[in-house]
């Protein structure tokens, strides 16, 4: 398997496992991510991490796998394509929250991938490019994850330019969330995790859709749906779990830490 996974607690990891390859796409790989992203829906974790083995994320397109696509046809082209777009769109609504854990190269279809999770952590020797242009291609399948990361100003000059994003730039632009120390990727890694876990693992699920409506002019359809949406989430079993364990004053039942902290406030 190109695609390592392990579930540990809260946590299913998902590593790119080429290090020999610099952990580089091919349509193996991109099967695999997304067989492993599907199959995490039934582990009994409530967050996935996505890494790479080794010194880099990710290094973007294996040349051996664009070496074969060059000699395709249209539908085989087009067929490859659709499924590292596949890809894209299985992280972007993967079952639970996704993180992606970035170190060293993150090219091409990785950036992509950095941009459709919903929180990327980067090390400070990480670096990212969308560098398609200068083999004659564009970021298409990744583009829409990468143009609602960053803006499409941006993208538009990053597109065309294949320039290398260092990580404190990345950071600016919107592409990851935060930048540490690499030695202190993990630690960063974890204090998210414990955050998440503090949230209602239904309510989580409903955030992408939410702010997806809510990236909108607001007008009276939006003031609607922001109303429906709160009041469907009060009358749901997570919604009164949480207000009822708030006002008696102890942990609501998704939080992991229940045997440890009886009696604590949210």
């Amino acid at each position: 398997m190109s695609v390592a996974v392990s579930i540990k607690g809260a946590i299913t990891r998902i590593t790119l496992d080429r290090p020999d390859k610099l952990n580089a796409f091919d349509e193996t790989v991109i099967a695999d991510l997304i067989q492993a992203l599907q199959d995490s829906a039934d582990h009994p974790t409530r967050v996935i991490v996505i890494a790479g083995a080794g010194k880099h994320f990710c290094a973007g397109g294996d040349l051996g796998w664009m070496r074969r696509m060059a000699d395709k046809n249209w539908d085989e082209n087009r067929a490859d394509a659709r499924q590292l777009a596949a890809l894209m769109a299985a992280v972007d609504q993967a079952p639970k929250p996704v993180i992606a854990r970035v170190q060293g190269a993150a090219y091409g279809g990785a950036t992509g991938l950095v941009c459709a999770a919903d929180i990327a952590v980067a090390a400070d020797n990480a670096r990212l490019c969308l560098s398609e242009v200068r083999i004659g291609l564009l970021p298409a399948a990744i583009g829409p994850y990468v143009v609602r990361a960053i803006g499409a100003r941006q993208a538009r000059r990053y597109f065309m330019t294949a320039e290398e994003i260092n990580a404190p730039r990345a950071l600016a632009l919107g592409m990851v969330h935060e930048v540490v120390p690499e030695a202190e990727l993990d630690a960063c890694i974890d204090r998210i995790i414990a955050a998440l876990l503090t949230g209602a693992p239904g309510a989580q699920n409903k955030v992408r859709e939410a702010v997806a409506r809510m990236d909108a002019p607001i007008d009276d359809d939006l003031i609607e749906y922001t109303a429906e949406l709160i009041a469907g989430l009060r009358m749901g079993e997570e919604g009164k779990e949480g207000l009822n364990a708030f006002l008696e004053k102890r942990l609501p039942a998704w939080r992991t830490d229940n045997h440890n902290n009886q009696g604590a406030r949210t």
